[in-house]
């Protein structure tokens, strides 16, 4: 399964770095999962484009509950806490303030299997 994760912030490059570095460190993902930055396109000229979003492919194994409790403790140890949005295929789920309902329906969007989610 592809993921792609971005970050609503004015430190949006900071934050997904800081987020993949996050992920990467967490036992249960590390064991499932590939965690990747990707980079818009960069201008004419330019050395390289910012970083807009974040990565992941997931293997047998993976728990989608595990991953979105990551994302909501990163989340609360940011001094400002940012708007996440996740993407799986054409199913968009934003954690905006990861509520409860927010945090169940990214997990049902994410459990779901590949007959009824068209990959990205």
């Amino acid at each position: 399964m592809h993921v792609v994760i971005r970050i609503e912030s004015e430190r949006q490059e900071e934050e997904l770095r800081s987020l993949d570095g996050w992920l990467r460190q967490e036992p249960a993902v590390r064991r499932t999962a590939t965690v990747s930055l990707h980079a818009e396109a960069a201008a004419p000229g330019s050395m390289g484009g910012l970083i807009d979003s974040l990565g992941l492919i997931t293997s047998n194994g993976w728990s989608a509950a595990s991953f979105a409790l990551s994302l909501v403790t990163w989340r609360q140890t940011r001094p400002r806490p940012p708007k996440i949005i996740i993407r799986r295929g054409d199913v968009e789920i934003s954690l905006t303030d990861a509520t409860e309902e927010e945090v169940r329906r990214l997990v049902n969007a994410l459990e779901q299997t590949d007959e009824t989610s068209s990959p990205s």
